[in-house]
């Protein structure tokens, strides 16, 4: 009998998707791909593939997985299978430079930003920067490599010292920085390739804003608290807030993009100016969820995962066949 395949590499991230699989009776099978063996003349089960790979998988060990993730679902789109979140999702996963490249053809502003390899090179693109900026990694994910200067000279002096950590695939981003009248940013969450929902997240505690319930301060697995904000006070409203009634000429912009990269399922990230200018930054498709926000309002986003996959394998046993290489 058909399925719902997960390909991840992250126990600890699939743990509520499978508690929502199991409330909604669907089954499914975990492919844990950090490591493996692809026999390509094989040919795939048939069912209904969503890939959660991650572009931090190097940071838990798993240092090819995304490389191999992508060689497996080119194995899947050989075979026709039916994939949420396909190789050109991957691609635009694991490179910032990849993503802000795609988002500037449907007309989403970005920020203004340069890719370098090379101490001399990252030091050219920081003297071309008029106010502040910040690095950050190329193949990121937990805010990776994110740093804020204030001039060139700052950033010379931190990348002649330990602090200075190189991207995993050696390209490093420039980039301006946005100052937001008030410290949060919005991500804006969609299933199937629908709107979801929007969530205000606060970032006063620093960068790395991964909403998962094991993204927490003090969990091994994704750290909020970086040491420059060791001490700090802890926002007295939730960090995580669902926005009701959001409604912004941008999510169509964002579900069109989406369509046309085999995303079916993602968070897309975005900060305001002081003159309300958007500023688009960061694709997730691998995207998690807050339980405390998700409960305060009453929507449940691996719930919603569930039932989309549940309806695309229902989908396709009715049709009899693999379905075309579509994810929304």
């Amino acid at each position: 009998m058909s399925k719902i395949y997960v390909i991840h590499e992250n126990d600890a991230w699939v743990e509520p998707l499978r508690a929502a699989f199991n409330e909604l009776h669907l089954p499914f099978e975990e492919w844990f791909l950090s490591e493996g063996l692809l026999d390509l003349a094989s040919v795939p089960p048939a069912g209904v593939f969503y890939n959660r790979m991650s572009a931090s998988s190097h940071t838990r060990g798993h240092r090819y997985a995304a490389e191999y993730t992508a060689g497996v679902l080119a194995w899947l789109e050989s075979h026709r299978r039916r994939i949420v979140n396909d190789s050109r999702a991957l691609q635009l996963e694991v490179s910032k430079v990849a993503q802000y490249a795609a988002l500037a053809r449907y007309g989403i502003r970005t920020p203004r930003t340069f890719a370098a390899v090379g101490r001399e090179h990252l030091i050219a693109a920081a003297r071309q920067m008029s106010g502040p900026f910040i690095t950050k990694h190329n193949r990121a994910g937990k805010g990776l490599g994110v740093h804020l200067f204030q001039t060139a000279v700052a950033l010379e002096a931190h990348l002649d010292s330990p602090a200075f950590e190189d991207s995993i695939d050696g390209v490093t981003l420039i980039q301006e920085y946005i100052q937001a009248p008030e410290p949060y940013i919005t991500r804006v969450e969609f299933v199937g390739g629908r709107f979801l929902y929007a969530v205000r997240v606060d970032t006063s505690l620093g960068f790395e804003l991964c909403p998962a319930d094991v993204c927490q301060v003090g969990d091994a697995f994704c750290p909020v608290g970086e040491e420059a904000n060791a001490g700090a006070i802890l926002p007295a409203a939730p960090r995580f807030r669902i926005i009701e009634d959001f409604r912004h000429p941008i999510v169509a912009r964002y579900q069109k993009f989406i369509a046309d990269h085999g995303i079916g399922i993602a968070g897309i990230e975005f900060i305001a100016d002081r003159a309300g200018e958007i500023y688009t930054y960061d694709v997730n498709t691998n995207t998690n969820y807050n339980s405390d926000a998700e409960a305060a309002a009453g929507i449940y986003g691996m719930r919603a995962i569930a039932a989309y996959l549940g309806g695309e394998l229902r989908r396709q046993r009715t049709d009899g066949e693999p379905s075309a290489l579509v994810a929304a």
